[in-house]
Protein backbone atom coordinates (compact mmCIF):
# COMPACT_ATOMS: atom_id res chain seq x y z
CA UNK A 1 0.00 0.00 0.00
CA UNK A 2 1.27 3.47 -0.88
CA UNK A 3 2.71 5.58 1.92
CA UNK A 4 2.62 9.38 1.64
CA UNK A 5 6.07 10.94 1.75
CA UNK A 6 5.25 13.07 4.79
CA UNK A 7 4.51 9.86 6.72
CA UNK A 8 7.64 7.80 6.00
CA UNK A 9 9.05 8.59 9.45
CA UNK A 10 6.23 6.45 10.87
CA UNK A 11 7.73 3.43 9.07
CA UNK A 12 11.36 3.52 10.22
CA UNK A 13 13.09 0.18 9.54
CA UNK A 14 10.25 -1.05 7.31
CA UNK A 15 9.97 -1.57 3.57
CA UNK A 16 7.34 0.70 2.04
CA UNK A 17 6.00 1.82 -1.32
CA UNK A 18 6.04 5.52 -2.28
CA UNK A 19 4.96 7.20 -5.50
CA UNK A 20 5.30 10.66 -6.92
CA UNK A 21 7.18 13.03 -9.20
CA UNK A 22 10.96 13.29 -9.54
CA UNK A 23 11.65 16.78 -8.24
CA UNK A 24 15.43 16.84 -8.19
CA UNK A 25 18.33 14.48 -8.97
CA UNK A 26 21.81 14.71 -7.49
CA UNK A 27 24.65 12.37 -8.39
CA UNK A 28 27.45 11.86 -5.85
CA UNK A 29 29.92 9.27 -7.05
CA UNK A 30 28.15 5.94 -7.26
CA UNK A 31 25.16 7.17 -5.26
CA UNK A 32 22.09 8.88 -6.67
CA UNK A 33 19.96 11.09 -4.44
CA UNK A 34 16.45 11.59 -5.80
CA UNK A 35 14.07 14.09 -4.25
CA UNK A 36 10.56 12.74 -4.71
CA UNK A 37 7.42 14.90 -4.46
CA UNK A 38 3.81 14.01 -3.75
CA UNK A 39 0.73 15.74 -2.38
CA UNK A 40 2.05 15.60 1.18
CA UNK A 41 5.57 16.89 0.63
CA UNK A 42 8.99 15.57 -0.32
CA UNK A 43 11.39 12.83 0.71
CA UNK A 44 14.82 11.68 -0.34
CA UNK A 45 15.41 8.41 -2.18
CA UNK A 46 18.86 6.83 -2.23
CA UNK A 47 20.09 4.55 -5.01
CA UNK A 48 23.53 3.09 -4.33
CA UNK A 49 25.25 1.26 -7.20
CA UNK A 50 26.38 -2.22 -6.25
CA UNK A 51 24.23 -2.42 -3.14
CA UNK A 52 21.20 -3.84 -4.94
CA UNK A 53 19.81 -4.53 -8.35
CA UNK A 54 21.83 -3.19 -11.27
CA UNK A 55 18.52 -2.60 -13.01
CA UNK A 56 17.53 -0.12 -10.28
CA UNK A 57 20.78 1.81 -10.73
CA UNK A 58 20.39 1.83 -14.50
CA UNK A 59 16.77 3.03 -14.28
CA UNK A 60 17.79 5.77 -11.86
CA UNK A 61 20.56 6.94 -14.20
CA UNK A 62 18.00 7.51 -16.96
CA UNK A 63 15.43 9.41 -14.90
CA UNK A 64 14.22 12.82 -16.03
CA UNK A 65 12.79 15.57 -13.86
CA UNK A 66 9.01 15.35 -13.37
CA UNK A 67 8.85 11.68 -14.34
CA UNK A 68 6.24 9.81 -12.31
CA UNK A 69 7.72 6.83 -10.46
CA UNK A 70 6.81 4.09 -8.03
CA UNK A 71 9.43 3.00 -5.49
CA UNK A 72 9.85 0.25 -2.93
CA UNK A 73 12.53 0.52 -0.29
CA UNK A 74 13.58 0.57 3.35
CA UNK A 75 13.08 3.65 5.49
CA UNK A 76 16.25 4.71 7.30
CA UNK A 77 17.15 7.67 9.46
CA UNK A 78 19.43 10.41 8.09
CA UNK A 79 19.52 13.79 9.80
CA UNK A 80 20.86 15.40 6.61
CA UNK A 81 17.89 14.25 4.53
CA UNK A 82 14.70 16.37 4.25
CA UNK A 83 12.61 15.50 7.29
CA UNK A 84 15.43 13.40 8.77
CA UNK A 85 14.46 10.17 6.96
CA UNK A 86 15.08 8.64 3.55
CA UNK A 87 14.20 5.57 1.49
CA UNK A 88 16.91 3.11 0.41
CA UNK A 89 15.57 2.07 -3.00
CA UNK A 90 15.19 -1.65 -3.74
CA UNK A 91 12.78 -1.34 -6.67
CA UNK A 92 12.21 1.58 -9.02
CA UNK A 93 9.53 1.70 -11.71
CA UNK A 94 8.97 4.56 -14.13
CA UNK A 95 5.20 4.92 -14.53
CA UNK A 96 5.24 7.94 -16.86
CA UNK A 97 8.49 9.35 -18.22
CA UNK A 98 8.69 13.14 -18.60
CA UNK A 99 10.38 14.54 -21.67
CA UNK A 100 13.60 16.35 -20.74
CA UNK A 101 12.65 19.69 -22.37
CA UNK A 102 10.69 21.19 -19.48
CA UNK A 103 9.52 24.69 -20.50
CA UNK A 104 10.43 26.02 -17.05
CA UNK A 105 12.16 24.59 -14.00
CA UNK A 106 9.60 23.24 -11.55
CA UNK A 107 12.22 22.95 -8.79
CA UNK A 108 13.33 26.57 -9.10
CA UNK A 109 12.31 29.48 -6.88
CA UNK A 110 9.37 31.03 -8.80
CA UNK A 111 10.61 34.49 -7.85
CA UNK A 112 13.33 33.93 -10.46
CA UNK A 113 10.79 33.25 -13.22
CA UNK A 114 8.74 35.97 -14.94
CA UNK A 115 5.00 36.06 -14.35
CA UNK A 116 4.41 35.84 -18.11
CA UNK A 117 6.39 32.57 -18.25
CA UNK A 118 4.60 31.20 -15.21
CA UNK A 119 1.20 31.89 -16.78
CA UNK A 120 2.19 30.87 -20.30
CA UNK A 121 3.17 27.41 -19.02
CA UNK A 122 0.54 27.30 -16.28
CA UNK A 123 -0.08 23.56 -16.59
CA UNK A 124 3.54 22.98 -15.63
CA UNK A 125 4.22 25.91 -13.31
CA UNK A 126 1.47 24.71 -10.97
CA UNK A 127 3.74 21.78 -10.12
CA UNK A 128 6.13 24.16 -8.38
CA UNK A 129 5.52 23.54 -4.66
CA UNK A 130 5.57 27.24 -3.73
CA UNK A 131 3.15 28.19 -6.50
CA UNK A 132 0.90 25.24 -5.69
CA UNK A 133 0.82 26.28 -2.03
CA UNK A 134 -1.12 29.42 -3.06
CA UNK A 135 -4.03 27.22 -4.03
CA UNK A 136 -3.74 24.99 -1.00
CA UNK A 137 -4.28 28.11 1.08
CA UNK A 138 -7.06 29.29 -1.23
CA UNK A 139 -8.84 25.97 -0.80
CA UNK A 140 -8.64 26.45 2.96
CA UNK A 141 -10.18 29.93 2.65
CA UNK A 142 -13.12 28.45 0.75
CA UNK A 143 -13.61 25.71 3.32
CA UNK A 144 -13.41 28.07 6.29
CA UNK A 145 -15.76 30.59 4.67
CA UNK A 146 -18.38 27.95 3.88
CA UNK A 147 -18.12 26.38 7.34
CA UNK A 148 -18.61 29.74 8.99
CA UNK A 149 -21.63 30.59 6.88
CA UNK A 150 -23.31 27.27 7.60
CA UNK A 151 -22.50 27.75 11.27
CA UNK A 152 -24.47 31.00 11.24
CA UNK A 153 -27.46 29.34 9.59
CA UNK A 154 -26.82 30.38 5.99
CA UNK A 155 -27.91 28.19 3.06
CA UNK A 156 -25.54 27.70 0.15
CA UNK A 157 -27.01 28.40 -3.30
CA UNK A 158 -25.78 28.11 -6.89
CA UNK A 159 -27.16 30.59 -9.39
CA UNK A 160 -27.03 30.92 -13.17
CA UNK A 161 -24.10 32.72 -14.75
CA UNK A 162 -26.08 33.38 -17.94
CA UNK A 163 -28.34 36.40 -17.56
CA UNK A 164 -30.58 38.48 -19.81
CA UNK A 165 -29.53 41.86 -18.42
CA UNK A 166 -26.88 43.37 -16.16
CA UNK A 167 -27.30 43.61 -12.40
CA UNK A 168 -25.57 46.98 -12.20
CA UNK A 169 -26.90 48.90 -15.15
CA UNK A 170 -25.82 46.79 -18.10
CA UNK A 171 -22.23 48.04 -18.44
CA UNK A 172 -19.09 45.94 -18.38
CA UNK A 173 -20.82 42.78 -19.60
CA UNK A 174 -19.52 39.92 -21.72
CA UNK A 175 -22.04 39.00 -24.44
CA UNK A 176 -22.62 35.32 -25.17
CA UNK A 177 -24.48 33.70 -28.07
CA UNK A 178 -27.34 31.67 -26.64
CA UNK A 179 -29.16 29.84 -29.43
CA UNK A 180 -30.82 32.64 -31.43
CA UNK A 181 -30.40 35.41 -28.88
CA UNK A 182 -27.72 37.27 -26.94
CA UNK A 183 -27.24 36.90 -23.20
CA UNK A 184 -24.49 37.95 -20.81
CA UNK A 185 -22.10 36.48 -18.27
CA UNK A 186 -23.18 37.51 -14.78
CA UNK A 187 -21.30 40.27 -12.97
CA UNK A 188 -22.62 38.90 -9.69
CA UNK A 189 -25.46 36.74 -8.34
CA UNK A 190 -27.03 39.87 -6.83
CA UNK A 191 -30.62 39.54 -8.09
CA UNK A 192 -30.73 35.84 -7.31
CA UNK A 193 -29.36 36.29 -3.80
CA UNK A 194 -32.09 38.81 -3.09
CA UNK A 195 -34.74 36.53 -4.54
CA UNK A 196 -33.63 33.71 -2.23
CA UNK A 197 -33.63 35.99 0.81
CA UNK A 198 -37.18 36.97 -0.11
CA UNK A 199 -38.15 33.32 -0.70
CA UNK A 200 -37.95 32.66 3.01
CA UNK A 201 -34.42 31.29 3.26
CA UNK A 202 -33.44 34.67 4.74
CA UNK A 203 -29.70 33.90 4.81
CA UNK A 204 -27.83 32.67 1.75
CA UNK A 205 -24.29 32.48 0.43
CA UNK A 206 -22.68 31.48 -2.84
CA UNK A 207 -19.16 30.71 -4.02
CA UNK A 208 -18.97 31.19 -7.77
CA UNK A 209 -17.35 32.95 -10.71
CA UNK A 210 -18.19 36.53 -11.66
CA UNK A 211 -17.32 38.35 -14.87
CA UNK A 212 -16.39 41.97 -15.59
CA UNK A 213 -15.74 43.15 -19.15
CA UNK A 214 -13.52 45.99 -17.99
CA UNK A 215 -10.41 46.84 -20.00
CA UNK A 216 -8.07 46.98 -17.05
CA UNK A 217 -4.44 45.93 -17.25
CA UNK A 218 -3.30 46.20 -13.64
CA UNK A 219 -1.94 43.92 -10.89
CA UNK A 220 -5.31 44.16 -9.09
CA UNK A 221 -7.84 43.26 -11.81
CA UNK A 222 -9.17 40.05 -13.36
CA UNK A 223 -11.99 39.68 -15.86
CA UNK A 224 -13.07 36.39 -14.30
CA UNK A 225 -12.79 35.95 -10.57
CA UNK A 226 -14.26 33.92 -7.72
CA UNK A 227 -16.72 35.80 -5.54
CA UNK A 228 -17.70 34.85 -1.99
CA UNK A 229 -21.22 36.25 -1.87
CA UNK A 230 -23.38 36.78 1.22
CA UNK A 231 -26.94 38.04 1.59
CA UNK A 232 -28.96 38.23 4.80
CA UNK A 233 -32.36 39.52 5.92
CA UNK A 234 -33.43 41.60 8.91
CA UNK A 235 -30.53 44.03 9.03
CA UNK A 236 -30.85 47.70 9.88
CA UNK A 237 -27.76 49.13 8.22
CA UNK A 238 -24.40 48.34 6.67
CA UNK A 239 -22.96 48.22 10.19
CA UNK A 240 -24.65 44.84 10.71
CA UNK A 241 -22.91 43.56 7.57
CA UNK A 242 -19.53 44.81 8.75
CA UNK A 243 -20.12 42.96 12.03
CA UNK A 244 -20.79 39.79 10.03
CA UNK A 245 -17.67 40.19 7.92
CA UNK A 246 -15.56 40.68 11.03
CA UNK A 247 -16.81 37.32 12.32
CA UNK A 248 -16.09 35.67 8.95
CA UNK A 249 -12.57 37.08 8.76
CA UNK A 250 -11.78 35.99 12.30
CA UNK A 251 -12.77 32.44 11.36
CA UNK A 252 -10.73 32.49 8.15
CA UNK A 253 -7.58 34.00 9.63
CA UNK A 254 -7.57 31.86 12.76
CA UNK A 255 -8.19 28.77 10.62
CA UNK A 256 -5.30 29.61 8.28
CA UNK A 257 -2.92 30.07 11.19
CA UNK A 258 -4.05 26.74 12.62
CA UNK A 259 -4.25 24.64 9.46
CA UNK A 260 -1.94 26.34 6.93
CA UNK A 261 0.97 27.64 8.97
CA UNK A 262 3.34 25.90 6.56
CA UNK A 263 2.03 27.88 3.58
CA UNK A 264 2.20 31.15 5.51
CA UNK A 265 5.80 30.30 6.39
CA UNK A 266 6.69 29.51 2.77
CA UNK A 267 5.56 32.99 1.77
CA UNK A 268 6.77 34.64 5.00
CA UNK A 269 3.20 35.84 5.44
CA UNK A 270 1.08 36.67 8.46
CA UNK A 271 -2.63 37.21 9.03
CA UNK A 272 -4.29 39.52 11.56
CA UNK A 273 -5.23 38.04 14.92
CA UNK A 274 -8.84 37.88 16.07
CA UNK A 275 -8.17 40.86 18.34
CA UNK A 276 -6.73 42.87 15.44
CA UNK A 277 -9.72 42.08 13.22
CA UNK A 278 -12.01 43.36 15.96
CA UNK A 279 -10.09 46.65 15.88
CA UNK A 280 -10.58 47.35 12.16
CA UNK A 281 -11.63 51.03 12.11
CA UNK A 282 -14.85 52.15 10.45
CA UNK A 283 -14.76 55.55 8.80
CA UNK A 284 -17.24 57.34 6.60
CA UNK A 285 -16.45 58.07 2.97
CA UNK A 286 -16.00 61.75 3.81
CA UNK A 287 -13.74 60.95 6.77
CA UNK A 288 -11.68 58.66 4.56
CA UNK A 289 -11.14 61.42 1.99
CA UNK A 290 -10.23 63.89 4.74
CA UNK A 291 -7.69 61.45 6.17
CA UNK A 292 -6.06 60.91 2.78
CA UNK A 293 -6.02 64.69 2.21
CA UNK A 294 -4.42 65.39 5.58
CA UNK A 295 -1.73 62.73 5.18
CA UNK A 296 -0.97 63.64 1.56
CA UNK A 297 -1.09 67.40 2.11
CA UNK A 298 -3.55 68.05 -0.71
CA UNK A 299 -7.30 67.83 -1.18
CA UNK A 300 -8.56 64.60 -2.74
CA UNK A 301 -11.97 64.14 -4.33
CA UNK A 302 -11.83 60.40 -5.11
CA UNK A 303 -10.48 57.41 -3.19
CA UNK A 304 -8.10 55.92 -5.74
CA UNK A 305 -5.71 52.95 -5.34
CA UNK A 306 -3.03 55.18 -3.81
CA UNK A 307 -5.62 56.50 -1.36
CA UNK A 308 -6.52 52.93 -0.40
CA UNK A 309 -2.88 52.25 0.44
CA UNK A 310 -2.67 55.46 2.47
CA UNK A 311 -5.76 54.51 4.48
CA UNK A 312 -4.43 51.03 5.29
CA UNK A 313 -1.10 52.51 6.39
CA UNK A 314 -3.01 54.93 8.58
CA UNK A 315 -5.10 52.10 10.08
CA UNK A 316 -1.95 50.11 10.87
CA UNK A 317 -0.34 53.09 12.58
CA UNK A 318 -3.42 54.24 14.50
CA UNK A 319 -5.25 50.95 15.13
CA UNK A 320 -2.67 48.20 14.73
CA UNK A 321 -4.33 46.49 11.77
CA UNK A 322 -3.80 46.90 8.00
CA UNK A 323 -7.49 47.17 7.19
CA UNK A 324 -10.26 49.73 7.22
CA UNK A 325 -14.01 49.76 6.57
CA UNK A 326 -15.30 52.73 4.57
CA UNK A 327 -19.06 53.27 4.78
CA UNK A 328 -21.54 55.85 3.51
CA UNK A 329 -20.45 55.79 -0.13
CA UNK A 330 -22.06 58.35 -2.48
CA UNK A 331 -25.17 57.25 -4.37
CA UNK A 332 -23.47 57.90 -7.71
CA UNK A 333 -20.77 55.37 -6.78
CA UNK A 334 -23.17 52.55 -5.99
CA UNK A 335 -25.69 50.41 -7.95
CA UNK A 336 -29.33 51.46 -8.17
CA UNK A 337 -30.46 48.86 -5.63
CA UNK A 338 -28.30 50.30 -2.80
CA UNK A 339 -30.33 51.72 0.09
CA UNK A 340 -30.01 55.53 0.24
CA UNK A 341 -29.11 57.07 3.58
CA UNK A 342 -29.98 60.55 2.35
CA UNK A 343 -29.98 62.43 -0.95
CA UNK A 344 -26.21 62.03 -1.29
CA UNK A 345 -25.00 58.89 0.49
CA UNK A 346 -25.90 55.21 0.87
CA UNK A 347 -25.84 52.41 3.43
CA UNK A 348 -22.92 50.75 1.70
CA UNK A 349 -19.31 49.91 2.53
CA UNK A 350 -15.98 48.65 1.28
CA UNK A 351 -13.30 46.76 3.17
CA UNK A 352 -9.72 47.68 2.34
CA UNK A 353 -7.08 45.14 3.36
CA UNK A 354 -3.37 45.82 3.01
CA UNK A 355 -3.96 48.56 0.49
CA UNK A 356 -6.60 46.90 -1.67
CA UNK A 357 -10.40 46.78 -1.74
CA UNK A 358 -11.38 43.15 -1.10
CA UNK A 359 -15.07 43.57 -0.23
CA UNK A 360 -18.00 45.67 -1.40
CA UNK A 361 -21.48 45.51 0.10
CA UNK A 362 -24.38 47.28 1.71
CA UNK A 363 -28.04 47.30 2.56
CA UNK A 364 -30.37 46.89 -0.43
CA UNK A 365 -33.61 48.66 -1.19
CA UNK A 366 -36.51 46.44 -0.16
CA UNK A 367 -39.35 48.95 -0.53
CA UNK A 368 -41.15 48.68 -3.87
CA UNK A 369 -41.89 52.39 -4.39
CA UNK A 370 -38.34 53.43 -3.43
CA UNK A 371 -36.89 50.91 -5.86
CA UNK A 372 -39.01 52.22 -8.74
CA UNK A 373 -37.88 55.76 -7.94
CA UNK A 374 -34.24 54.71 -7.93
CA UNK A 375 -34.55 52.82 -11.20
CA UNK A 376 -35.94 56.02 -12.78
CA UNK A 377 -33.23 58.12 -11.09
CA UNK A 378 -30.52 55.92 -12.61
CA UNK A 379 -32.07 56.14 -16.07
CA UNK A 380 -32.81 52.42 -16.30
CA UNK A 381 -35.66 50.68 -18.07
CA UNK A 382 -38.07 49.09 -15.55
CA UNK A 383 -39.26 46.70 -18.27
CA UNK A 384 -35.83 45.07 -18.52
CA UNK A 385 -35.89 44.52 -14.73
CA UNK A 386 -39.42 43.16 -14.49
CA UNK A 387 -38.45 39.80 -12.93
CA UNK A 388 -36.30 41.58 -10.36
CA UNK A 389 -39.00 44.10 -9.49
CA UNK A 390 -41.41 41.27 -8.66
CA UNK A 391 -39.25 40.40 -5.64
CA UNK A 392 -40.23 43.68 -4.02
CA UNK A 393 -43.70 44.15 -5.47
CA UNK A 394 -44.80 41.14 -3.48
CA UNK A 395 -42.98 41.77 -0.22
CA UNK A 396 -39.33 41.56 0.80
CA UNK A 397 -37.73 42.04 4.25
CA UNK A 398 -34.95 44.56 4.90
CA UNK A 399 -31.72 42.90 3.84
CA UNK A 400 -28.21 43.38 2.54
CA UNK A 401 -25.03 41.61 1.72
CA UNK A 402 -21.53 41.77 0.33
CA UNK A 403 -18.99 39.96 -1.81
CA UNK A 404 -15.39 39.11 -0.98
CA UNK A 405 -12.99 38.65 -3.90
CA UNK A 406 -11.22 35.34 -3.32
CA UNK A 407 -8.18 36.10 -5.45
CA UNK A 408 -7.68 39.55 -3.96
CA UNK A 409 -7.96 38.20 -0.42
CA UNK A 410 -5.45 35.46 -1.25
CA UNK A 411 -3.12 37.99 -2.87
CA UNK A 412 -3.06 40.21 0.18
CA UNK A 413 -2.70 37.40 2.69
CA UNK A 414 0.39 36.05 0.92
CA UNK A 415 1.79 39.36 -0.28
CA UNK A 416 1.64 38.46 -3.98
CA UNK A 417 2.64 41.21 -6.39
CA UNK A 418 -0.15 40.47 -8.88
CA UNK A 419 -3.68 39.15 -8.40
CA UNK A 420 -3.14 36.84 -11.39
CA UNK A 421 -0.78 34.82 -9.20
CA UNK A 422 -3.81 33.98 -7.04
CA UNK A 423 -5.89 32.71 -9.97
CA UNK A 424 -5.47 29.14 -11.19
CA UNK A 425 -6.08 30.05 -14.82
CA UNK A 426 -6.37 33.85 -14.96
CA UNK A 427 -8.46 35.61 -17.57
CA UNK A 428 -7.57 39.15 -18.57
CA UNK A 429 -7.59 41.24 -21.74
CA UNK A 430 -4.75 39.24 -23.26
CA UNK A 431 -5.14 35.78 -21.78
CA UNK A 432 -7.85 33.21 -22.47
CA UNK A 433 -5.62 30.12 -22.27
CA UNK A 434 -4.69 27.65 -21.00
Amino acid sequence: MRVLLAQINDHLGKEIQVQGWVHRIRELGKISFILLRDVSGMAQLVVAAGSGSEQVAQTASQLTLESVVSVRGMVTENQKAPGGFEVQVAKLEVIARAEPDLPLAVNQDPDKVSLDAILEYRMISLRNPKILSVFRLQSAILKLFAEHMRGEGFTEIKTSKLIGTGTEGGTGLFAVEYFDTKVFLAQSPQFYKQAMVSSGLERVFEIGCAYRAEKHETPRHLNEYVSLDVETAWIQSEQDLMDLEVRILKTIFEGLKRENADVLEIWQATVPSAEEVEKIPRVSHDQAKDTISTIGGKKVFEINPEGERVLCDWALKEHGVEAVFIFGWPRKKRPFYTYPLDVRSTMSFDLLFRGLEVTTGGRRINEYSMLLENIELFGLDPGSLNDYIHIFKYGCPPHGGFAIGLERLTQKILGLANVKEASLFPRDRRRIRP
